[in-house]
């Protein structure tokens, strides 16, 4: 009897811990997260051009420590352990888009699958060269103005912009063509984020309820 007891009260905290339980919102990755070797492939952050067209391997590379026109004084920002910058290519100061302004999408996806979705929360902070505007499920929810300094991008539970399923986070990096010497680049930093799971069903929590019920009947049977 002690042990079908033991078993009884363990499963109604194990349902009552899982449904108050919140967490961070998985699949959401600083750019060259993971990474400590230079020119190395980001796989969390798919690289497209403005129609949705996989460009350069289509992924980014990880711009490691400062080097080329990272951490320059009035180039991009300094390296960190943090997070580094994305680029098109392995060559970080490659030039692009000569004659035109050239539009760079970088995306990030991410399942909300087992959550709340009306819970989900994030911030952070990106910046681009040259500039960026941040969407999450098609909507702005930031812009960046420029590579040497940090701009916010905000995504509150409020707004009604994730969904049940798979999410889409997308950075539109668009590089100011020049006659030469015209490189571009991602950065990306996640403050935090958060999400619930999945209520419980008010028939499971019926059954707990019915459980515990059991539970102070059967303890107050044992004591007589």
């Amino acid at each position: 009897m002690a042990k079908r007891i033991g078993i009884i009260s363990l499963l109604a905290l194990t349902l009552f811990s899982f449904g108050a339980r919140a967490s961070t919102i998985p699949g959401l990755f600083d750019t060259g997260k993971g990474i400590g070797v230079d020119k190395q492939t980001d796989f969390n952050y798919k690289l497209t051009d403005s129609l949705g067209n996989a460009v350069y391997g289509g992924y980014g590379e990880a711009a490691v420590g400062n080097g080329g026109y990272v951490g320059k004084k009035g180039s991009l920002l300094g390296d960190s352990g943090t997070s580094h910058w994305l680029t098109p290519t392995s060559k970080r100061s490659q030039s692009f888009d000569p004659s035109v302004d050239g539009v760079y999408k970088w995306t990030i996806d991410f399942s909300l699958k087992g959550y709340s979705a009306n819970t989900a929360s994030f911030s952070g902070r990106f910046s681009a060269d040259n500039s960026a505007v941040a969407y999450l499920n098609g909507h702005e929810i930031g812009h960046a103005g420029g590579y040497t300094d940090w701009y916010t991008f905000v995504a509150d539970s409020n707004l009604g912009l994730f969904v049940k399923g798979t999410n889409e986070l997308q950075f539109v990096v668009t590089n100011y063509h020049q006659r030469a010497g015209n490189p571009t680049g991602l950065r990306v930093e996640f403050s935090d984020s958060n999400v619930s799971a999945v209520p419980i069903p008010a028939a499971i929590w019926l059954f707990v309820s019915a459980l515990s019920g059991l539970l102070a009947i059967t303890r107050k049977s044992a004591s007589l």
